[in-house]
């Protein structure tokens, strides 16, 4: 693949964009979007898209983001500082995890402390939230808990749906590949995408969910009009609209589970150009007719 950096979120839709549900459903529609109905390849994000064994990430990306700031003896509150750091983890989220991690860095030298190199705090982050999602992993692993206890509500239906419409599924994290290709097995998720899963490198410039679709259009001679994509993050949602695919947007509820959308990620996956919103896929059936203009 070729050398291609994410890029910043930059707004698509404006705020007052029209949108519509399909009648009885949580499907949204924005701006009268009509897919193509040539759909062949289908891309997925995997956390808060597909799983949910990191839900609550933030809780401790945040927090580790905190205790090196106050550590430069900055006189700002930990409230304070949290409130920053929040902020930016939420508007990197779909970068990959070094993003978050190269600010961080930033904010620190900003504030007149010597920061470690990016990867430092990348390798402390996973090293903390292994801590808190371990025992979900155990209980996957153990069968404990069932896998469609731990991913997007409707998952399964929408990739077995999707399966028989014979398209060819892929998986691109901004998570590391090795632990994407853990949980994938541990959610039973193989089956559906083979050897199509990507995730990020040591190397951070060597991946980025761009170069993912470069290279599905690349290698099936096709354009951007076949190309389906699902995603919690901008990154996703831009790089499929930015080849002319279809971009579904799912503004999952990743801690109640609530089967209603999350605002603040409806509200800014529709500004970065969204086709269509959903909370999850408890209207599977319904969202793959409207794909396919059935």
């Amino acid at each position: 693949m070729t050398d291609q950096i994410e890029h910043d979120f930059r707004q698509v839709n404006p705020t007052d964009v029209a949108t519509q549900f399909i009648t009885t459903s949580t499907i949204e529609i924005i701006d009268g979007f009509t897919p193509s109905g040539s759909l062949q390849h289908v891309l997925f994000d995997f956390d808060g898209t597909l799983s949910l064994v990191r839900e609550g990430w933030t809780e401790v990306m945040v927090p580790m983001m905190v205790e090196y700031l106050i550590e430069t003896d900055t006189d700002e509150t930990p409230e304070h500082l949290s409130g920053i750091c929040s902020e930016f983890v939420m508007q990197l989220t779909g970068k990959q995890t070094i993003y978050q991690m190269m600010r961080l860095a930033a904010e620190i030298k900003k504030r007149g402390g010597k920061p470690l190199e990016p990867p430092a705090y990348k390798h402390e982050y996973h090293t903390r939230l292994m801590q808190r999602i371990e025992s979900r992993r155990e209980q996957l692993r153990s069968g404990q808990t069932a896998p469609i206890k731990m991913v997007v509500p409707g998952s399964f239906e929408l990739l077995n749906q999707l399966r028989d419409h014979n398209v060819q599924m892929y998986l691109a994290s901004g998570t590391d590949e090795q632990y994407v290709r853990e949980e994938v097995e541990l959610l039973k998720l193989g089956e559906y995408f083979g050897p199509h899963i990507y995730g990020a490198q040591e190397d951070y410039r060597s991946f980025s969910k761009a170069q993912v679709i470069q290279r599905i259009l690349k290698e099936n001679c096709v354009d951007g009009t076949t190309l389906l994509g699902f995603g919690d993050g901008y990154v996703e949602i831009q790089n499929v609209r930015d080849v002319g695919g279809t971009a579904v947007a799912v503004a999952s509820d990743e801690t109640e589970r609530s089967g209603r959308p999350d605002a603040w990620k409806r509200e800014r996956l529709i500004a970065a150009g969204a086709h269509a919103v959903v909370p999850d896929y408890q209207d599977a059936s319904r969202l793959v007719e409207w794909l396919w203009n059935i």
